[in-house]
């Protein structure tokens, strides 16, 4: 018997979004697949509604993979259907799934399982800022999350620095909105003045804002970033 294919599905990166996030192949695979794999139904379901979805969401199948449960997720229940068959959307809370994502331990599974998996096109926040950053696109990294603490935050951004100067590598790396403007001070205090960072708040909202300069220009300029979801990039040369 035939398997199935886990279809993995972007999800818009801010409300309001969804003209710039989809195209008409999601239109034509959420009026087909029946059955999600999602971090969060509740974005999932909005997604699907503002995306076009005609089935009605009472017949959708969602299986719920998000943090507080993940654990406990039972493989075999989440992959019956692909294994007999069935497509299956996989949805992350925003972006891409796979990518800075846990859905990327189901995609593993998928593979492990022999089952296909087809990536669509979609936002993704770390992409779309290194696009508008200016900075090297041929030669990247994304870091994740810098340490919390100040001094181990300190080294890892000068470290950080000294990579991006040697390998010519533009550095991409997030924290946790309520505090993205200590990083930004912590940034513009640790980085030599000549390193260029970029800041992109808000990719495809309405508010959309991307700076990209030098620290020493950053210095001069008034911002506030609070509790907005950003990416931050360096490029030292």
């Amino acid at each position: 018997m035939a398997k199935g294919i886990l279809y993995l599905l972007p999800v818009p990166l801010a409300e309001q979004a969804e003209r710039k996030s989809y195209s008409l192949l999601h239109y034509e695979l959420i009026n087909t697949i029946k059955e999600y794999i999602v971090e969060n139904e509740k974005t999932a379901r909005r997604f699907l509604k503002e995306a076009g979805l005609k089935t009605p969401q009472s017949e959708l199948i969602i299986h719920d993979y998000g943090k507080h449960i993940r654990d406990k997720v039972d493989y075999s229940i989440l992959f019956k259907n692909l294994e007999t068959g069935k497509d299956v959307g996989l949805m992350s809370e925003a972006g891409c799934p796979g990518i800075a994502d846990p859905g990327a331990d189901v995609v593993a599974e998928a593979h492990r399982r022999g089952i296909k998996v087809v990536p669509l096109v979609g936002p993704s926040s770390i992409l779309l800022s290194l696009m508008a950053s200016g900075f090297n696109g041929q030669n990247f990294s994304f870091k994740g999350y810098l340490p919390i603490d100040k001094s181990a935050r300190n080294k890892a951004i000068k470290d950080l620095e000294g990579q991006s100067l040697r390998e010519k590598c533009t550095q991409i790396f997030i924290e946790t909105p309520f505090r993205n403007n200590q990083l930004l001070a912590e940034l513009l205090k640790t980085c030599k003045p000549n390193t260029r960072l970029c800041v992109a708040c808000n990719i495809t909202a309405a508010d959309e804002q991307i700076i990209s300069t030098t620290i020493s220009k950053w210095k001069g300029l008034t911002y506030d970033f609070h509790k907005k979801p950003c990416i931050f990039l360096i490029y030292a040369s």
